[in-house]
């Protein structure tokens, strides 16, 4: 480990305590509102000016044209590929990355048949068992597949005990696992995780809540993992563990700020839409986007988190 990766994880803390409500970074003057989005609050763009090739790293698409899993507990409505399309528009991003969601367990036909619509500018995470096929992996693959899910906070189709074993056969493809957990969960794998050997990607910050930041030792578990260099994270679903809510969400600042201080180059960003974990009204993606403002304020590194790092992790073609 080199000294500068400790002397970074060392100045966490002082960045996380300074983050207030800071100021933004650099943006662009007003802009006209847009038609609404199904699942997506306000009307107006975002006011940050995106570079080329921005990439959405973590949102669903529901069919109903596609059974839920039987034992799928969130059974969300139809959100279809228009619907993201529009939504595209508004937030003005141009690659996007398709998870495949727990209520459709290891049937990905409804994730496959969207990438399939969007094209080239998609990619998918998949969610397999322990009982996938090597066939059916390389199927995956050809498909526009680049890592598989764990979604332990929604019970579904995965375990534990398959983290392991799964890692071993999708690192053979270059894929990465993404682990969806709470952050005491994380904690207590600890061990597991640092034995993986795919890249790891953790959804939604690492699912930390807003009292705890980078005090909570599952923070010093994901540091580490990044200190590797093969753990990235997604600035997603903030909205899932902030207490002060809307628009600052201003509690979960200065975890984000250290996440993006500490490792830059392994920072990703997500919509979450279509939001399926929020009843009542759901959150305006534009200003969740614009809180990269203040996460990352300088714009190289902004520019960095929305094209370079998902072009490293999901094989989009390179645009610099």
């Amino acid at each position: 480990m080199s000294c500068q990766r400790v002397d970074r994880r060392g100045f966490l803390k002082s960045v996380a305590l300074v983050a207030l409500a800071a100021g933004a970074g650099p943006r662009t003057g007003h802009v006209c509102a847009q038609p609404s989005v199904p699942y997506s609050s306000g009307t107006e763009p975002p006011k940050l000016k995106l570079a080329p090739g921005a990439c959405d790293c973590h949102m669903h698409i529901y069919d109903s044209r596609f059974p839920f899993a039987p034992s799928a507990s969130l059974k969300p409505p139809d959100a279809h590929v228009q619907d993201y399309r529009a939504l595209q528009k508004r937030l003005r991003t141009t690659r996007c990355v398709v998870v495949q969601p727990s209520s459709y367990g290891t049937d990905n036909r409804c994730t496959l048949d969207a990438v399939e619509q969007l094209g080239a500018t998609a990619r998918a995470v998949a969610v397999v068992d322990t009982s996938v096929s090597d066939a059916e992996l390389k199927r995956l693959a050809q498909a526009g597949v680049r890592g598989i899910r764990f979604n332990l906070v929604q019970a579904g189709a995965t375990s534990v005990d398959m983290l392991e074993p799964l890692s071993k056969r999708v690192n053979d493809l270059g894929w990465h696992v993404q682990i969806h957990m709470l952050a005491n969960q994380i904690f207590e794998i600890k061990d597991l995780l640092q034995r993986l050997p795919s890249p790891i990607v953790f959804d939604h910050m690492g699912r930390i809540p807003a009292s705890a930041s980078i005090t909570h030792p599952a923070f010093g578990v994901i540091s580490k993992l990044i200190d590797k260099g093969k753990t990235w994270v997604k600035l997603s679903s903030v909205y899932q563990d902030s207490k002060v809510g809307p628009p600052s969400y201003a509690d979960m600042m200065g975890l984000a700020q250290a996440y993006v201080k500490a490792a830059p180059e392994r920072m990703l960003w997500g919509s979450d839409w279509p939001h399926p974990t929020v009843k009542g009204t759901k959150p305006d993606d534009p200003a969740l986007l614009d809180l990269l403002a203040d996460w990352a304020p300088e714009e190289r590194t902004r520019q960095r988190i929305l094209v370079g790092n998902p072009e490293a992790v999901y094989g989009f073609a390179k645009l610099g």
